[in-house]
């Protein structure tokens, strides 16, 4: 058995759903587990109309609504004819009245609760997912729509909600395996699961690769697929640098802190279902499916380059707490960290010295208030428009004059920060947001303008 998720281009319109049958068909002796995101663009589509609704902008959230409607009723006639279209229009109708009807009632309120946000943002993955089974079934496929809100379990931490894995894997084996045990191929929603009571809820942005993690691991899938629009990761963003190369293995470690400083291919919680049960994560392209990609595995191939890849991540905040008696009192460190859990807001990187603490933030309108709360306890100032640079990979643990080598290559830039031995994989700086192009291109070159051909494409 293997999970395949198609990502939002990867569904966007008739011909790419066309595309990802083309792809199922040709692995169905695979036993092949579907798992779908919204078409492209849509969630964003949907989280502005539930945001209008709860402003009480009844025209905007509805004349949003519409043109959703529009949308997919356009693809799924374009994929399926007249006469399949017939067969599921009451039902696309019957779900986006019922859309309708909440966005009024979150108008007639006056109130947008983080449950109904859930329940609209969701509303994507569902509709997508039925509109792809039919797909699949008029092309040959014996494709059987399954509603994910029935198999992945999760707390009630609306937006962002933690799945209860053993309760997920049970429910996958009741309702999904027997489907694939008769030959049929599931068809899932992405990035939705359910509360224990059955309230809605979503995994978070991107929360669609997880989806398929979780999928994957409760249903010890051989291997899960993530296709994209993409033929892999890159050693470094292309649209920085045209020189990026493909990686063709790389480790988990190595790619879950790509994905968490700045690599967009992957969600950076999309791995930890896979490495809980050691399953092999491949990132392919569905307009290049002859493409091999990217192989992610609990441990990659030896390399004789020193790094894997270099992400940046911009839109970075410093924040720097100077406190020329307190730094070593007993808690103040905690009464920091506190302040930033307080408002949700994760922290990247830290430095610290004898009188001041410098930590990172991604920049969002909660630095204000931050900064507010932190100086009830010391001085504070802090500064925007920043990027986290950082070079990822495993030869770093016992490769002497590295960091000499990084910095020296961009003697002339001037560092904010600088972290390395938190992780010993990474090395990681803060610059100015504006030097992320050129710096990024030197780095590129210093450390990949040859490359081992085991390893990189």
């Amino acid at each position: 058995m293997i999970v395949m998720k198609f990502g939002g281009t990867s569904v966007q319109d008739a011909e790419a759903i066309d595309r990802a049958a083309a792809i199922v068909r040709q692995r169905f002796a695979e036993q092949p587990v579907v798992v779908v995101s919204a078409l492209a663009k849509i969630t964003d589509q949907l989280l502005a109309m539930a945001a209008a609704a709860g402003a009480s902008h009844r025209e905007q959230a509805l004349e949003l609504c519409r043109a959703a409607r529009e949308r997919h009723y356009n693809t799924a006639a374009e994929l399926l004819g007249t006469q399949a279209f017939e067969q599921i229009a009451p039902e696309l109708e019957s779900d986006f009245d019922g859309l309708e009807e909440l966005l009024r009632g979150v108008v007639a309120v006056g109130e947008l609760t983080l449950r109904t946000a859930d329940t609209i943002a969701g509303f994507g993955e569902r509709v997508s997912s039925k509109i792809a089974a039919a797909a699949f079934s008029q092309r040959g496929i014996d494709a059987a729509h399954v509603d994910s809100r029935r198999c992945i379990v999760t707390d009630a931490n609306f937006g962002k909600a933690v799945p209860h894995f053993e309760e997920t894997d049970a429910r996958l084996e009741q309702i999904v395996r027997p489907l694939v045990d008769r030959g049929q191929v599931p068809v899932m929603g992405g990035f939705i699961g359910s509360t224990r009571e059955g309230m809605a809820t979503t995994l978070g942005r991107g929360g669609s690769d997880f989806s398929a993690a979780i999928v994957g691991a409760g249903l010890k899938a051989q291997r899960i697929e993530i296709w994209t629009d993409v033929d892999g990761m890159m050693t470094t963003d292309p649209n920085l640098c045209p020189a990026a190369r493909r990686i063709k293995s790389i480790s988990f470690e190595e790619a879950a802190e790509l994905a968490y400083f700045g690599a967009k291919v992957l969600h950076p919680a999309t791995l930890l279902p896979a490495v809980r049960k050691n399953i092999p994560v491949l990132i392919l392209n569905s307009r290049n499916p002859r493409c091999d990609g990217t192989r992610i595995t609990a441990s990659a191939p030896k390399s004789r380059n020193t790094f894997r890849a270099i992400a940046a991540k911009k839109r970075i905040t410093v924040v720097d707490v100077v406190a020329t008696r307190m730094l070593m009192a007993h808690g103040f460190l905690k009464s920091i960290f506190e302040v930033f859990a307080n408002h949700r807001c994760p922290v990247d990187m830290v430095s610290t010295s004898e009188v001041s603490v410098s930590v990172t933030v991604d920049s969002n309108e909660s630095i204000a208030a931050v900064a507010a709360d932190l100086a009830r306890l010391a001085d504070v100032k802090y500064e925007g428009r920043k990027a986290i640079v950082c070079l990822v990979g495993e030869n770093i643990r016992n490769t002497p004059g590295i960091a000499a080598r990084v910095f020296g290559s961009i003697g002339d830039v001037t560092i904010r920060m600088i972290s390395q031995g938190a992780s010993e994989i990474n090395i990681s700086f803060v610059i100015d947001e504006a030097d992320v192009p050129a710096v990024v291109t030197r780095l590129h070159e210093t450390f990949f303008s040859q490359v081992d051909p085991e390893v990189f494409a």
